[in-house]
């Protein structure tokens, strides 16, 4: 019989499970952390899961056909109502396993469990013209075949509806595979000082910058 074919669907409580395994699978510059991290799980934890949580309604997957998310655009439509959320509503629920580490983190898995204790770290002014931001992961068989633009687009509406006028994200700089397909999709640079080993990106939501 034919293979299933892929498609973009909403999120479903079901498919948790799924959006954790792929975050984990893709957090080290798209590839797998997990030989990079005794606990990768705080990947889903900061990047993944508090979306899910608090806004399931702007969480799309990419269904393989057979009901299997393997891969996922989250995000939210106002950062900054976000992050008070994320401080007030979702670290509690997550410190107890990740305590925060010391001032100066020592180990890979530290710097990261530091990100997850300050959601602060996303309210960047020269982003507040873009409120809305994503995150978009795939498992590798499925780049590269037209699955992400589609998981893009869908989430691109989405806001659009909800009349979110534009969106950004915060990419590792050295991801270059990742900048070449945002790029593809109309994302351009914004110009942040000190950012470190990110670069920010934003476009609007209209569908004439698709």
């Amino acid at each position: 019989p034919p293979a299933p074919s892929a498609f973009v669907r909403p999120y479903r409580p079901e498919d948790r499970d799924a959006v954790e395994d792929i975050c984990v699978r893709t957090a080290h510059l798209g590839q797998d952390s997990r030989p990079h991290h005794k606990d990768p799980g705080v990947f889903p934890a900061a990047f993944a899961s508090p979306y899910v949580h608090l806004e399931p309604e702007l969480t799309f997957v990419l269904d393989d056909g057979a009901g299997q998310a393997v891969g996922y655009v989250l995000g939210t439509a106002d950062t900054p109502r976000f992050v008070a959320d994320y401080r007030a509503k979702w670290l509690p629920l997550v410190a107890g396993r990740y305590p925060e580490p010391g001032p100066e983190p020592h180990t890979a898995d530290e710097g990261i469990v530091a990100l997850l204790h300050h959601p602060e770290r996303m309210l960047v002014p020269e982003v507040a013209g873009f409120p809305a931001h994503l995150h978009i992961d795939l498992l590798p068989a499925w780049q590269g075949r037209g699955y992400g633009r589609a998981l893009m687009e869908t989430f691109l509406r989405a806001l659009h509806e909800r009349g979110v006028a534009a969106v950004h994200l915060c990419m590792v700089t050295a991801n270059t595979p990742a900048r070449a397909f945002y790029d593809r999709l109309g994302f351009h640079e914004i110009a942040v000082p000190d950012a470190g080993p990110v670069t920010y990106l934003g476009r609007s939501t209209a569908a004439e910058g698709r």
